[in-house]
């Protein structure tokens, strides 16, 4: 009952939040209806929602996650919990571009997509909160691990956490930080040419000259 999400309110909520980076985004879908019930009384609405895709690393789908959004698709949804996630969840996340040797993995969907506005060909992983970025499971072959951290104490010890879980594995893992909560808020605020050149000074020598050519 999805659809791809060109030309619908996914796009422009996506676009209104500054987010760029819409290529190698078949993970995201747009449910004109989604179901949306109260976690405490109250009627079952249908209301425009971002659909995505959580898969495990061979690609297979283990979940998904729902933001419901405004009509207009400007915001989202004026309800409790906007947003929501069901399924196998631990140790997969919503995926764009495919790792190899190099991976980036943040807590949020609009989190991991605007580091990717400014960093087209980056693979990046939502893991959807800082419990589950904890736990993702590291394709094979990977070598570098970005840890795009969250301003709060939550993000803090994901990314202790994660840190840890990837020096055990031989994995060499770096820490992008934002300037305000998330990346998404830096985006915002600052625009995508500062978020590149803040980024630039955070990333490894060699993955500048893979990333940031030109």
């Amino acid at each position: 009952m999805s659809q791809p999400i060109a030309g619908t309110p996914v796009e422009t909520y996506l676009r209104n939040r500054g987010i760029t980076a819409l290529h190698e985004t078949a993970n995201l879908r747009f449910h004109p209806a989604c179901y949306y019930r109260p976690e405490g009384c109250g009627a079952t609405r249908r209301l425009p929602a971002m659909v995505a895709a959580v898969t495990d690393l061979a690609g297979r789908q283990t979940g998904a996650h729902r933001t419901w959004l405004a009509a207009n698709g400007f915001d989202k949804a004026d309800v409790e919990t906007p947003r929501r996630a069901m399924g196998d969840l631990l140790g997969h996340g919503v995926r764009f571009g495919v790792a190899q040797d190099v991976l980036a993995a943040g807590e949020g969907i609009e989190t991991v997509l605007s580091v990717r506005s400014a960093l087209p060909g980056l693979p990046v992983l939502a893991a959807l909160s800082a419990a589950h970025l904890t736990a993702i499971l590291f394709p094979k072959g990977l070598r570098r691990l970005y840890v795009l951290r969250d301003r709060d104490p939550a993000g803090a010890g994901a990314r202790e956490t994660l840190l840890a879980r990837a020096a055990e594995a031989g994995i060499e893992a770096l820490v992008l930080s934002p300037r305000l909560g998330d990346f998404n808020d830096d985006l915002r605020r600052d625009g995508i040419r500062i978020l590149r050149e803040r980024l630039r000074l955070q990333l490894h020598p060699d993955d500048v000259a893979r990333f940031l050519a030109g």
